[in-house]
């Protein structure tokens, strides 16, 4: 390829050469060319002209972009959440002013977690509150109408993301004038997978003079282990975040300067914009679990520890109708062939596929060997999607299963019966009234079994699955059509696959508790957690006591649990950092949360009723929930209302919104850059013309090693190893006391790594590198994280950091760091890197490990690049080559290295 750099203006410098008489012919052919030519040229020439016009024209759009940009400026952004006894009350508070000279609209977006309440917004202008206020959904409607009728832009927000709902609310600022947005919300975090998650977005789209974002949590069981993560975070900004704990509280503070913010010091962009997350647990006994009072009102946590898992049953209901092809249904192979590895021997299961027809795999249940483990993994790799969609027949067909299993005394006394159905559309085939289905399974299941439904995608109809589901003991779940579908599969699988408890019933003295939440419940899951809260009569006791009665595996059993009111109250009464008061409006959040609940599956009779309750407590507490509405006022000339609802699951077309921001800025969109034919005409290093020649061939590129192993203690250069003789999964390195563990298997076909896997002891933590992806696998529960993607996560003893290089790093004190890296050089694919080797045990070992022992060089007479290397009574030969070293990632630098091929 060859480069030509053009001159506005340049002419053809004359030849002087002496040249042969020309042809009158040739004259004439010449001349046709010559015309044709300027032809050409001229249109060239107005196109261009017309193109440059263009070009122009954008450049004021750029500026005043720009000029935009900056008018509305967040100088304070603070977000304060305050975690007591897993109830969050978080306040996002920014504070803007308009610095240009006109009027500007200052946007003020946010994402809240789903499970989340509104309880509050206001804005300040010029000192004077605007307030949001919270009233029946059929009254802030007609006051929308209104504003519409009046010709006012009135929006309703309704987005949603996949654990997250949008809240944006708009405003046209004076200039000089200063506005205060305050957004308060709540939520109860649930326990899933033996882990609380706390979930923040943090996307300012600019600096901020002042940003600081302040987590308390106070658990009075004690908590047993903490730990933060964050897609945005880099080693400059994790010096801006502090955590300290005791036994029972936790602040975690970060507070980023301008300088930290920052992307580079010549730009002005910011760093922020993800998510930070915190994880915890409490600890936890064998008792009834934990009581917590406060202000007349108690709270219940039972989530026993020791207890064994029951033996089940599980039908795996899988549709394969045409719309299942591609894609989805490669991912649930994926997922399927997970999952039934993780059957326990003492568990029965069976396969049944549906389209038009039902097909069982098996005519009974069969144990969870290995044998027919392995068996069942065949059958689901030759899964195909063809065909529509009956689901009516496949979930009786399952119902049928169980009872014929049942009556036949083949299912194991104090056993657990599970379906699981997957499905991505509505039923087509067969029984296709949705009505009609939920009433024929209803019947069939006659609460003997229970059946959890998973929607894929969002062509399901997920209020009639959700309805399914509850109708019948189990509860129903989304997964996203994304990269990690499979990984959703075997979340939710994990969340069921372990039954501790049957026929939970908690009782409390009657004289004693004056109102309660849900107190009964068919199943209780390892990792999960009961949750039941109450109000006490007004003659407080001296000891609240209760009672938790359940059926194990082959008996039943009784939980025993007391507190005493006075030392729960003094205990809640002196942190100045909890939000106070707050035991009662968990108790209003749970009780909102099971009436709505309770509403899909009530009847016409039992509706009303129900929403007036839910409804009164709603407006009591001021709560935006699907019954309820906020009003959002603006200073009179403006738009004059807004409208908040609470977004629900039940719209087959709805998709996941886009990322939003934590900010009252615009969203600008850069104009297109338009490239275009050069005239001639254009000032100097404007434009380039690229012309293809001939090239000579590149020289061969200096390959990267898959593995670099820096050897302490050694004078000679570096060590690189190939393995390529096994197509099997290879031990690479084993070291029981740093309680570190690295395999990896070896793709000959294309002459890269297929996969590493990194496990570690302590914290009991699974790293899973593909060139894909890596996916890191914590108390079952699997994370997904894409190449190239920030990513800081501080756990108990561990520390996982990735860069935009796609350098993945595995550090703690006093081990040795692992790192991964997704290598686009020469011979792409993953790489493993190893610092602080002096570290590993002398235990260490493995094929890389072993390298880690006593090592002998021996020097070949006669030959400077060739030596033998003694390890563990082998000989290998190595030769002295130059390889590219990524070890500080791309795109790496020439050294030399010793090669050694297993």
């Amino acid at each position: 390829m060859r480069l030509w750099a053009l001159k506005a203006g340049a002419q053809d410098a004359p030849i002087k050469k002496k040249r042969p008489p020309v042809k009158e012919e040739d004259l004439k052919g010449a001349r046709g060319n010559l015309a044709k030519n300027q032809e050409i040229k001229s249109k060239t020439y107005q196109v261009m002209r017309e193109c440059v016009l263009v070009l122009l024209s954008l450049l004021p759009v750029l500026q005043a972009s720009s000029a935009q940009k900056n008018a509305i400026d967040i100088y304070s952004l603070t977000v304060d959440s305050k975690v007591s006894a897993r109830f969050a009350h978080t306040v996002i508070t920014s504070r803007v002013v308009n610095r240009a000279d006109t009027v500007q609209e200052a946007t003020f977006q946010m994402e809240l977690p789903k499970k989340a309440f509104i309880t509050n917004f206001s804005m300040i202008i010029d000192g004077v509150t605007y307030p949001g206020n919270i009233k029946e959904k059929v009254v802030a409607q007609e006051q929308y109408s209104a504003a519409v009728a009046r010709g006012q832009s009135a929006g309703l927000v309704k987005v949603t993301g996949r654990k997250t709902e949008e809240f944006q609310v708009s405003v046209s600022v004076a200039p000089t004038t200063k506005v205060t947005f305050e957004l308060v919300y709540e939520e109860l975090l649930q326990r899933h997978l033996g882990v609380y998650e706390l979930l923040l977005k943090v996307r300012p789209q600019q600096l901020v003079k002042h940003l600081q974002v302040d987590i308390h949590i106070f658990e009075p069981q004690g908590i047993s282990f903490l730990e933060t993560e964050s897609t945005f975070m880099t080693d400059k900004l994790a010096e801006a975040l502090t955590t300290s704990q005791n036994k029972t509280k936790a602040h975690i503070r970060f507070k980023p300067t301008l300088a930290q913010q920052q992307k580079s010091p010549e730009k002005q962009d910011t760093v922020l914009d993800g998510s930070f997350i915190v994880r915890y647990d409490v600890n936890r006994t064998d008792s009834g679990g934990s009581i917590q009072i406060e202000n007349g009102y108690f709270v219940h946590y039972f989530a026993p520890e020791g207890l064994p898992a029951m033996p089940k049953n599980v039908i795996f209901v899988i549709d394969t109708s045409g719309s299942m092809s591609g894609r989805k249904i490669q991912q649930t192979r994926e997922a399927l062939i997970k999952i039934l590895d993780d059957l326990k021997p003492k568990d029965q299961f069976n396969l049944i596929t549906f389209s038009r027809e039902v097909t069982q795999w098996e005519p009974l249940l069969v144990p969870a060997s290995a044998q027919n483990v392995e068996k069942a993994k065949s059958y689901a790799k030759d899964i195909r999607a063809i065909g529509g969609t009956n689901i009516n027949d496949a979930v009786l067909a399952a119902v049928d299963l169980l009872k014929s299993s049942n009556q036949k005394e083949l299912l194991p006394r104090g056993s657990v019966s599970l379906i699981i159905l997957l499905t991505d559309g509505e039923p087509t085939e067969g029984e296709t009234n949705p009505v009609k289905i939920q009433k024929n399974v209803r019947e069939a299941i006659g609460d003997q079994f229970n059946l959890f439904c998973l929607g894929f995608g969002f062509d399901v109809i997920y209020p009639f699955l959700e309805k399914l589901a509850l109708d019948n003991g189990g509860l129903a779940r989304r997964i996203y059509e994304d990269s990690d579908s499979a990984l959703q599969l075997q979340d939710f699988y994990q969340e069921v696959a372990n039954p501790l408890m049957t026929a939970v019933v908690f009782e409390y003295p009657s004289n004693v508790v004056e109102a309660v939440t849900q107190d009964n419940f068919r199943l209780l899951f390892k990792g999960s957690e009961i949750v039941v809260a109450g109000k006490l009569q007004e003659q407080n006791p001296d000891v609240l006591s209760a009672k938790v009665n359940g059926q194990l595996h082959l008996q039943n059993i009784t939980f025993q649990a007391e507190a005493s009111v006075a030392e729960q109250e003094e205990a809640f009464q002196g942190p100045k950092y909890i939000f106070h008061n707050f035991m009662e409006r968990l108790w209003a959040y749970l009780t909102i949360q099971q009436q709505l609940e309770r509403l899909i599956l009530a009847s016409d009779a039992e509706r009303k009723a129900l929403e007036t309750q839910a409804l009164n407590m709603s407006l009591k507490y001021s709560f935006v929930t699907p019954l309820t509405s906020m009003v959002v006022t603006k200073p009179e000339g403006q738009d004059q209302s807004q409208v908040l609802e609470k977004p629900v699951e039940d719209e087959s077309k709805h998709r996941p919104s886009h990322p939003a921001m934590l900010a009252p800025v615009p969203t600008l969109s850069a104009p297109k850059v338009l490239t275009v034919p050069n005239p001639g005409r254009l000032p100097k290093s404007r434009l380039l013309l690229l012309e293809t020649t001939t090239a000579p061939s590149p020289p061969a590129p200096i390959q990267a090693h898959l593995f670099i192993l820096p050897l302490p203690g050694q004078t000679v250069d570096r060590l690189c190893v190939d393995i390529k003789q096994t197509q099997e999964p290879v031990n690479l390195i084993s070291d029981p006391d740093q309680g570190i563990e690295v395999t990896g298997q070896y793709d000959a076909e294309k002459a890269e790594l297929s996969w590493i896997q990194v496990t570690f002891k302590s914290p009991q933590l699974q790293v899973h590198a593909s060139p894909e992806h890596v996916v890191v696998t914590r108390n079952q529960k699997n994370s997904e994280y894409k190449w190239k993607e920030t990513l800081f996560s501080v756990m108990p003893s561990l520390k996982m950091t990735m860069d935009q290089t796609g350098l993945l790093l595995l550090s703690a004190p006093d081990k040795v760091t692992i790192g991964l890296l997704s290598w686009d050089g020469p011979g792409k694919g993953i790489r493993l890197l190893l610092r602080d080797t002096d570290r590993f045990s002398s235990r260490v070992g493995g094929t890389l490990g072993q390298f880690y022992q006593e090592v002998l060089w021996e020097a070949l007479a006669a030959e400077t690049d060739r030596r033998t290397l003694r390890v563990q009574g082998n000989d290998y030969s190595a030769t002295s080559e130059l390889k590219l070293d990524y070890q500080e990632g791309p795109p790496g630098t020439e050294m030399a290295c010793w090669t050694v091929e297993l």
